[in-house]
C-alpha cells in the first residue's frame, strides 16, 4: 500500500527514498514453469461457480444456472462443495480479494482479468450490503446441517431439499451479537471501497464505506459472538475470537476514509489480541485465515502507523514461517499450517509475507529469503512439488479431477460415487492440498484434503496478483474451454416378445448437467412396424395399447400430472409409434436413484389375440435387452416440446442435444464486455501525447529522482497537487489514461528501483 498512500509517522521522502535501492535477483528473475496468468484467470472462474441466485449476466459457466433464487438475500457465493452461504469465511475471502487488487492491480490489468476481477469482487461486496439490516445483520443463508443431506447441483436444491424432508432449507440467520462476522463484513466492504476506486461508481463505494461503518459499529458494541456460536454456523465455522476482526476492520476503515479515530480505535483493541500459549507476547505463530485475521491485521497496523514495534512485529510473523522446524514443512517447501486444507494457510502466509516485503522490507537484509518463502507456497500449488503435481483443478494433466464439490461432480442419484468422475471440470479451484508426508489421492470423499472453498482460493488469488504484477503473462483468450457432454436425456429400455403381443418398460432419463433442470413436456416414442398386422387384414386402431405402469402417476400427490400416452400415430408406410409424454418435469429429475428416471410400462396387444405378432421387427426392438435389465437404446428417441433432442428416429434423423441447456453461443467462449462506470463518474481527457516530455518528471526539472515521487504521491494519494504545474501532471501520467493515480506511482517507483528503463514510461 505504499503505492497508495504515505505511511503516518514516515516522512514521504524517505519511505519512498527506500524503494530505490538495488531489487535482490530473486525478485525479477522469472519464474520457469508455474503460469501465474492463467491460474488467476482460472481462480476468477472458479469465484463464478459459487455464484447463487440469479446470475449475472457476465457469469461465464456454462453448466452453472439461476440457484436458490428464494433466498431471502439474493446473490452471494456458495461457501464450498455445498449451498451453504456462510458470510465468515465468504466475507474474509472478499477482503482478500480487494487486497490482492489494492495491492497489485498493475499485473491484474496487464493479465487481462481486470474486468473479471471487478465483476466478481463487486458482486460478493453487493451481497455483504444487503445483509446489513441498520440495527443487526444477516449472517447465513441457508442450513448446513440440512443442506449436507443432499448430494446434487445447485440448481435443484430445492427438489433434493424437498425429496430429503427438508421443507425450508434457504431460511437465513440474522441478529446480534455476532461481532466476528459483522467485523469481517465490514472490513471485506472498507477494503473493497478502496480495492475498486476508480473501477465502479463512487456512489457504490461510498455505500460500502457506509455499511462498513456500521457493521464495526455493531460489532463494537456487542464484543461478543454468542449469537453467532449458538447457531448452525458453529457447526461449521465456529469463531475462536472477534478482537482479531474488530481490528483488522479498524484498519482498513482507516485505509478506506483516512479518519485517524479508526486508527485509535484499531489501537483499543491491542490488548484483546490473540497471545502465544503460554507467553505474555502476541501471537505470530499461526497463519492469517477465515478464523484469525490477527497476522493480516497486524500487517495493516504496521503499515498504517509505520511504527518500528509493529513492523518487528510482522517481521517476528514472517521470521516463524521462514525458520519454522522441518517437521512442519511438506517436502518440497510447503509450510503446513494445519491439517484441513494446508494450502490455503500455506498461500495466506505467502501473500502476507510478499505485501510485508514490498512495504516494509524493501531493504531488509532477509528479503530475498522473504520472497523464495512466499514464491514456494504458490509454485508449489502449481506444481513445482516433487510429485510435480498441480493441486488447482484444470490447471494441467496432473491437477484433481475429483474435487469434493456437488455441483462439479453432477450426480443424478444423490450419491458421491455415481458417477465415478466429475462431469464439470472446476476450473480454478484450489483443493485442500498434501498430508504432512506430501501424501495425496484425488479422492472426492475426501473433504480434508480435496475439498475446495472460497476461503481457499482467498489468497491465493491475492497472492497471484503479486505474482503476475512481478513476472506478467496474459489469461488465455479461448478459456473458459467448452466441455464435452455426455448425454442429458435417454431411454434405456426392456421389450419382452411373444406371438400375440410384447410387453415394453421404457425408463425415460433425465441426467442434465449443462445446467441440470427440470424440463417440461418431455416425450419418448417407441416405433414398430405393423407389416404382419396390416397384412392379417387388420389396421393400427386394431391394436390394444395398455398401460401397465405409470411411474408419473406415483407423484401426484405433489400435483405431478401422470403420463400421456397417445394413440398409434403413423409415421411412414407401415411404421407407427406410440408418443408417452410428460407435461410435469418433476416426473423425472436428477435428484435421486428414484427420480432420475421414469417408467412406463406398455402392453401391445395383437388383434385376436392370435399368432402373428413380430416385435422383432419394429425399429425401436431391435436393440432390445436380453437380460433382466433395462438397456440405454437410441431407437427410442427424446423430444422437448416435441423437438427431436435425442436418439435417432427410423429415418436416420439424430436428435442435435435438448433445447433447454446452456451452450456458450455457437459453442465459443462468452465474452466479457469491459466495466463501463455510470456517467456520474468522470476523467479527464487524455492529454496530447508530447514527444519532448521527460516522462514521470512530475517537479518539470528535466530529471526523474525521487522529489517526482514524491510529488506524483502527494498528488495520487493526498489530492493536494502541491506546487505541480499542469506540464508536471502531463510528465507524472506515465500510466497515460488522463489522470493521476495510484498506478502512476507504483510505475514510477519501478523505474526508479531500475526495473523499468524510460522508454517504458512512455506511450
Amino acid at each position: 500500500m505504499l503505492k497508495k498512500r504515505i505511511a503516518a509517522g514516515l516522512s514521504a521522502a524517505v519511505m519512498l527514498g527506500s524503494c530505490l535501492q538495488t531489487v535482490p535477483a530473486a525478485t525479477v528473475t522469472a519464474a520457469s514453469n508455474p503460469d501465474y496468468a492463467k491460474a488467476l484467470q482460472m481462480s476468477l472462474y472458479f469465484y463464478e461457480c459459487q455464484q447463487a441466485g440469479h446470475l449475472p449476466e457476465w457469469n461465464r459457466v456454462e453448466w452453472r444456472a439461476d440457484a436458490a433464487v428464494d433466498d431471502d438475500v439474493d446473490g452471494g457465493w456458495f461457501d464450498a462443495g455445498d449451498h451453504v452461504k456462510f458470510n465468515l469465511p465468504m466475507s474474509y475471502s472478499a477482503a482478500m480479494l480487494a487486497w490482492g487488487l489494492y495491492e497489485y492491480p498493475e499485473g491484474i490489468e496487464a493479465s487481462g482479468e481486470m474486468t473479471n476481477y471487478v465483476n466478481n469482487l463487486k458482486w460478493v461486496l453487493d451481497y455483504l450490503v444487503q445483509c446489513d439490516l441498520g440495527d443487526s445483520v444477516i449472517f447465513q443463508v441457508g442450513n448446513g446441517q440440512d443442506d449436507h443431506r443432499w448430494w446434487g447441483p445447485a440448481e435443484l436444491l430445492p427438489y433434493g431439499m424437498d425429496e430429503q424432508g427438508v421443507t425450508d432449507p434457504r431460511g437465513h440467520l440474522e441478529g446480534r451479537n455476532c461481532s466476528a462476522v459483522t467485523a469481517e463484513m465490514g472490513a471485506a466492504l472498507a477494503a473493497g471501497s478502496v480495492a475498486l476506486k476508480g473501477r465502479v461508481a463512487q456512489s457504490v463505494l461510498d455505500d460500502y464505506v457506509k455499511h462498513a461503518k456500521n457493521f464495526l459499529k455493531m460489532a463494537d458494541a456487542d464484543r461478543s459472538d454468542e449469537t453467532y456460536q449458538n447457531s448452525d454456523a458453529k457447526g461449521f465455522y465456529r469463531s475462536s475470537h472477534f478482537y482479531d476482526e474488530l481490528f483488522w476492520c479498524a484498519n482498513w476503515l482507516y485505509i478506506a476514509t483516512n479518519d485517524q479515530s479508526y486508527l485509535t480505535q484499531a489501537a483499543s483493541y491491542i490488548p484483546n489480541l490473540g497471545k502465544e500459549q503460554g507467553q505474555d507476547v502476541l501471537k505470530y505463530s499461526w497463519a492469517h485465515c477465515w478464523d484469525d485475521v490477527q497476522q493480516g491485521a497486524t500487517l495493516l497496523y504496521a503499515i498504517n502507523t509505520g511504527d518500528a514495534e509493529w513492523i518487528a512485529q510482522t517481521k517476528k510473523h514472517l521470521d516463524y514461517w521462514l525458520n519454522i522446524d522441518s517437521t512442519k514443512i511438506v517436502p518440497g517447501g510447503l509450510r503446513h499450517v494445519d491439517t484441513w486444507g494446508c494450502l490455503r494457510y500455506a498461500t495466506a502466509v505467502g501473500f502476507l509475507t510478499s505485501v510485508a516485503c514490498d512495504e516494509l522490507f524493501q531493504n531488509d537484509p532477509d528479503r530475498s529469503k522473504y520472497v523464495d518463502l512466499y514464491e514456494t507456497q504458490i509454485n508449489f500449488c502449481l506444481g513445482v512439488n516433487p510429485d510435480k503435481r498441480a493441486y488447482v483443478v484444470g490447471y494441467d494433466e496432473t491437477s484433481p479431477h475429483n474435487p469434493h464439490h456437488r455441483t462439479a461432480h453432477a450426480s443424478w442419484k444423490n450419491s458421491e460415487e455415481t458417477p465415478v468422475d466429475s462431469r464439470h471440470t472446476l476450473y480454478g479451484a484450489l483443493v485442500g492440498g498434501p498430508n504432512l508426508d506430501g501424501s495425496y489421492e484425488d479422492d472426492r470423499g475426501n473433504y480434508i484434503n480435496n475439498e475446495v472453498a472460497t476461503d481457499y482460493n482467498a489468497a491465493y488469488t491475492a497472492l497471484l496478483c503479486k505474482m503476475v504484477t512481478e513476472y506478467g503473462g496474459k489469461g488465455d483468450p479461448a478459456f473458459p474451454y467448452p466441455e464435452e457432454r455426455d448425454d442429458e436425456f435417454f431411454v434405456e429400455a426392456k421389450v419382452t416378445n411373444s406371438a400375440s403381443g410384447s410387453t415394453v418398460s421404457m425408463k425415460i432419463t433425465n441426467h442434465s448437467a449443462w445446467p441440470a433442470r427440470v424440463v417440461d413436456n418431455l416425450s419418448m416414442r417407441y416405433y414398430m412396424d405393423l407389416s404382419e398386422i396390416i397384412s392379417a387384414g387388420f389396421s393400427a386402431s386394431d391394436v390394444t395399447v395398455r398401460c401397465d405402469r405409470d411411474q408419473a402417476a406415483m407423484y401426484s400427490g405433489e400435483g405431478v400430472k401422470p403420463a400421456q400416452i397417445s394413440e398409434l400415430k403413423q409415421y411412414k408406410g407401415n411404421i407407427y409409434y406410440i408418443e408417452v409424454t410428460f407435461p410435469d418435469g418433476r416426473a423425472v429429475m436428477p435428484i435421486s436413484e428414484g427420480r432420475h428416471q421414469c417408467e412406463v410400462i406398455l402392453a401391445l396387444v395383437y388383434p385376436n389375440y392370435g399368432d402373428g405378432w413380430d416385435a422383432a421387427n419394429d425399429y425401436s426392438a431391435q436393440e432390445r435387452s436380453s437380460s433382466e435389465k433395462n438397456v440405454k437404446t437410441a431407437r427410442i428417441p427424446v423430444y422437448e416440446s416435441g423437438t427431436l433432442i435425442s436418439g435417432t428416429e427410423p429415418d436416420g434423423t439424430t436428435g442435435k442435444g435438448s433445447i433447454s441447456a446452456a451452450p456458450a453461443p455457437d459453442g465459443q467462449p462468452r465474452v466479457t464486455e469491459p466495466i463501463t462506470l455510470p456517467d456520474e463518474t468522470t476523467t479527464t481527457a487524455p492529454p496530447e501525447i508530447d514527444g519532448s516530455a521527460v516522462w514521470g518528471d512530475a517537479d518539470c526539472n528535466d530529471a526523474v529522482d525521487v522529489l517526482d515521487a514524491v510529488m506524483l504521491a502527494r498528488v495520487a494519494v493526498e489530492d493536494t497537487g502541491t506546487g505541480i504545474t499542469d506540464q508536471g501532471k502531463k510528465n507524472a501520467d506515465v500510466t497515460h489514461d488522463g489522470s493521476i493515480r495510484s498506478d502512476d506511482l507504483s510505475k514510477l517507483l519501478k523505474y526508479l528501483a531500475g526495473l523499468l528503463q524510460q522508454k517504458d514510461l512512455a506511450p
